[in-house]
């Protein structure tokens, strides 16, 4: 043990974990995730890792060195991941928007037919369920009462108000989870995309609107739960750039049928700015009774979730 350094454990979803060598070795560092009791996993093992290793085929995702039912271990990118002031760089969304199309592109063996927010509800909603009527004791008392408004998440309304502000159109094959931690810039200062969980089928343009998901919340609050979900600083011109430069990998007939093509995407990602708020409050439902992280997960899944219900509302008036 004492010839390698372990970082800090890390994790929304899953847990990571970096690992370097003291000494001389090749690779010199790797990176350790673990994958057994992963209770939200999206997809089957198999799948799972068959996206994985496609990914890392076309050299989106990093090198595999293992890959089991316990754990995956990886390469180790040399670099940092994103923070929000780099999402409003310009070279940083070229190089994103470059990325995502690569992406968009692939399409790995047996994936499910039914779009993420489908496979998402019918993974989370019987475990968000579970949490909210069975296991809210260890909590305490105040959010105990937001575990019961927070019933209403898995309710047949909240349902139908999901399919409400998905857009018409065929499926694509997403990241489904590009925020700016899943976002790396290497030393050499090219972009990476990491973490590939929740990848399957979905619409693209929720790629595009995720990417900005955690640029509205705001840690180092005074009181309790010492942080809070704010108004995004980002707009159309940030969701128009990435989606400019998205489109110049593309070619066009005219400059009019791109513009109508950049118009219909734009319009779309900012409807599934939504569903950001959605998909993080049921993400963050699991890890509020054994948590990777140290912050309280049922006030953040409900102020997601309050703000979710908001912005429906707003769409129906």
């Amino acid at each position: 043990m004492a010839d390698f350094e372990f970082d800090d454990p890390k994790g929304f979803s899953s847990f990571t974990m970096g690992v370097r060598c003291r000494k001389p070795a090749s690779p010199a560092a790797v990176l350790y995730r673990q994958l057994e009791g992963k209770e939200n996993a999206i997809l089957d093992f198999e799948t799972e890792k068959e996206v994985f290793l496609t990914l890392g085929a076309h050299d989106i995702a990093t090198d595999c060195l293992y890959y089991g039912r316990t754990c995956r271990i990886e390469t180790f990118y040399q670099g940092h991941t994103l923070n929000v002031e780099d999402l409003f760089e310009p070279e940083n969304l070229r190089q994103i928007a470059n990325q995502l199309h690569h992406f968009h592109q692939l399409r790995p063996a047996n994936l499910p037919s039914q779009g993420f927010f489908d496979l998402m509800q019918k993974k989370w909603s019987p475990i968000s369920q579970r949490i909210l009527e069975k296991e809210t004791k260890s909590f305490p008392a105040n959010e105990r009462e937001m575990c019961v408004e927070l019933r209403e998440i898995y309710s047949p309304e909240t349902i139908e108000k999901v399919r409400r502000c998905l857009p018409a159109g065929e499926l694509t094959f997403c990241h489904n989870d590009t925020y700016h931690g899943n976002i790396m810039k290497l030393d050499s200062g090219e972009i990476k995309l990491l973490d590939f969980e929740f990848s399957c089928l979905n619409h693209k343009t929720y790629d595009f609107a995720n990417l900005f998901a955690e640029t509205v919340m705001q840690h180092k609050q005074p009181d309790y739960p010492f942080f809070k979900i704010a108004e995004p600083e980002f707009g159309d011109d940030e969701l128009g750039m990435l989606i400019n430069f998205y489109l110049d990998n593309d070619r066009f007939e005219s400059r009019e049928i791109r513009q109508r093509e950049f118009q219909r995407l734009l319009h779309q990602t900012k409807r599934m700015l939504i569903m950001s708020d959605y998909k993080y409050a049921m993400a963050a439902l699991p890890l509020a009774v054994e948590p990777i992280q140290k912050i309280r997960f049922i006030p953040y899944a409900y102020q997601r979730f309050k703000k979710f219900l908001a912005a429906c509302d707003r769409l129906d008036t």
